[in-house]
């Protein structure tokens, strides 16, 4: 991906993007070619440097390769498509907004111990907004079968040494235009997209909602 400074997010705005979007594409190049697979991210809160935490079910770590290659990892944000007949403008044409971060370093394998513990904090982050939370180790029973099943899993942090991040938020539109287009977005309609929106109305310094 193409860096353009006119896009690029700020390292409060790439945590906050792996954040509320922890679903990943994991990408190597292997002696097999490419390979991928995907999985959940967290951002490592003990760390100030951007780390992101995430584990591998096995054997995937070895079909990736994991420690012997660089590793990238695609988060992607709100994304969609926009109609030219939404501008009211012309000449106009269509295009796909989008947000996007390309991380990519050598990931650190952890220690099972290390690696237990990303797995109760994923499923802390993603139980906290369910109406009853029901934390990984809580139960006994659960704890008990938890602690088995990571065996079969391989945890790691992935500090990146190369950063590329893109939210493509029609920054070069006209606040008129912008305003159709965030209309569009938050009305009911085949192209309809809230999260996009709101994504939108963060760059654009809050547009008003009519």
């Amino acid at each position: 991906m193409r860096t353009n400074p006119d896009y690029e997010m700020d390292p409060a705005d790439l945590k906050r993007l792996v954040r509320e979007n922890p679903w990943a594409t994991l990408v190597t190049h292997t002696a097999a070619g490419l390979t991928a697979s995907h999985y959940p991210v967290l951002v490592d809160e003990s760390r100030e440097e951007l780390s992101l935490l995430t584990h591998l079910g096995r054997p995937d770590d070895e079909v990736l390769e994991i420690g012997r290659h660089e590793l990238l990892m695609i988060v992607q944000g709100p994304h969609g498509y926009l109609s030219s007949s939404w501008y009211g403008t012309s000449p106009a044409v269509p295009t796909w907004n989008f947000t996007v971060a390309h991380l990519a370093g050598v990931p650190e394998v952890l220690t099972p111990e290390e690696n237990l513990q990303v797995l109760e904090q994923l499923v802390d982050h993603m139980e906290r907004r369910v109406p009853e939370p029901r934390p990984m180790l809580a139960d006994p029973v659960d704890a008990a079968y938890a602690h088995r099943i990571s065996a079969g899993t391989l945890g790691i942090r992935l500090t990146p040494t190369r950063v590329t991040t893109k939210a493509k938020l029609s920054q070069d539109k006209p606040a008129e235009v912008v305003e159709r287009v965030l209309a569009r977005l938050e009305q009911p309609g085949p192209y309809s997209s809230p999260a996009l929106a709101a994504e939108m109305r963060r760059v654009h310094g809050g547009a008003s909602r009519g």
